[in-house]
């Protein structure tokens, strides 16, 4: 959520800079000032009237011990008056911050300004290109086609347990699957991540802290008696661990990783881009988030940056980062790097890693501030990365590792998976 002083100081500016995002925001941020100065005044109002009140108070008990009932019972008449109308203006400010609250989370993040115009992802950035796109056999084919082959993964059997995008991982495919997930953690560790276990349901305070809600309500499974809902990304509950919370300067910067299942409808996927690995509605993914100093949030960017390149090497996978254009850009996010690998038997590029600061906007909905040694509050910024997702990353080393005589593993994996090829 942006703050309201952002709005006040600079309304012009963030109209200008959402627009970025194709978003004309002048009639919200218009509503937004219009109810901030409606708040104000109201406050302004309260604060005095019940100033006064105590003032009467005060003066109420020293006049019936001087023996000026009359003019005591005046007062509190007075007084009375003062409590209702301070009821009134309590109650009215209620509805002026709520209505304030819910203007401003329609508003999205402000783009960084290195952020590219454009609508969709065909306006994104390619900012590098990497490793080699192998030569496949002709009798090549596409990874939900090897899966059967080498019976691995059974997507029919999730079918009939649960329903589509939720497959069953066997055999040498739930030990790949294993491999990866302790692979990425200790990469993580080895990076200077601490490493979590979160749980899989969040409340929907923490869904709202990190922006899930109300943005992507539609996409999220909800557990409605309970009010509680199933992490779309370990992002969620590694960030809230510090909502409503005070840091030291000194306990930042902060580095957590963690594995989880993840959930997403993914409501109104469809077609063959979808097909197999490339779409779930339950994952594996590692995830990164940090938590740092405004001043040295975008250098943490980079450096996350260059942590996820320097995995999908070692995974000898094909990629490509892109920087995100408006168009494409998160809700929540001021500056997204996308990894992308290569699918040689698709022949396209598969996003397999988001790479995101959102600068303070999740803070500000979180409160998540630190004390710096001066003794001054200040949002924290947030920042997280996924580090890595497993499906796109499984569906590519399947389809370039394919050979006549199996799917090759590679090196780095070998240590984990305990067999070096899929026959």
């Amino acid at each position: 959520m942006l703050q309201i002083n952002t709005i006040r100081k600079n309304p012009q500016e963030v109209i200008e800079r959402l627009k970025i995002k194709n978003m004309d925001a002048s009639l919200l941020v218009n509503e937004i000032i219009s109810l901030d100065e409606k708040r104000r005044d109201t406050q302004t109002k309260l604060d005095d009237i019940l100033a006064e009140a105590k003032k009467i108070a005060k003066s109420i008990g020293l006049l019936y011990k001087s023996g000026k009932a009359d003019e005591a019972n005046q007062m509190k008449e007075k007084s009375a008056n003062l409590k209702e109308s301070s009821k009134e203006l309590g109650v009215f400010l209620d509805k002026t911050i709520g209505k304030l609250n819910d203007a401003l989370v329609q508003l999205p993040n402000i783009p960084h300004k290195s952020v590219p115009a454009g609508k969709t992802e065909e306006d994104n950035e390619i900012i590098s290109t990497e490793g080699n796109i192998p030569e496949l056999a002709k009798d090549a084919v596409p990874h939900w086609e090897l899966i059967k082959r080498y019976n691995i993964i059974d997507f029919d059997l999730g079918n009939k347990v649960t329903g589509a995008g939720f497959p069953f991982y066997r055999r040498k495919g739930a030990r790949l699957q294993r491999a990866l997930i302790n692979f990425f953690l200790d990469e993580g560790v080895a990076e200077g991540y601490e490493e979590y276990q979160p749980p899989l349901l969040v409340n929907e305070a923490s869904a709202y802290g990190t922006g899930q809600l109300p943005d992507k309500e539609g996409q999220m499974y909800h557990v409605p008696e309970d009010k509680l809902y199933l992490i779309p990304t370990a992002e969620v509950p590694l960030t809230n661990i510090y909502r409503n919370v005070l840091l030291k300067a000194n306990e930042l910067p902060i580095k957590n990783v963690a594995y989880s299942n993840c959930f997403r409808r993914e409501a109104g996927s469809w077609g063959a881009h979808v097909r197999g690995l490339n779409r779930l509605h339950q994952f594996d993914k590692v995830e990164i988030v940090q938590i740092r100093k405004p001043e040295e949030s975008y250098q943490a960017l980079e450096e996350m940056k260059d942590y996820v390149a320097s995995l999908l090497r070692k995974l000898e996978l094909p990629f490509r980062i892109v920087r995100l254009c408006g168009g494409d850009l998160s809700f929540t996010s001021a500056l997204t790097y996308d990894f992308e690998v290569f699918s040689s038997a698709q022949k396209r590029w598969l996003e397999v890693s988001s790479v995101s600061n959102f600068e303070n906007y999740q803070s500000n909905r979180m409160k998540l501030r630190y004390k710096t040694k001066e003794g001054k509050t200040i949002l924290a910024h947030t920042l997280n990365g996924s580090a890595l997702a497993l499906p796109r990353i499984v569906a590519a080393l399947l389809e370039n590792n394919q050979t006549a005589d199996g799917i090759k593993i590679p090196k780095a994996l070998i240590p984990y998976t305990g067999f070096d090829i899929i026959d």
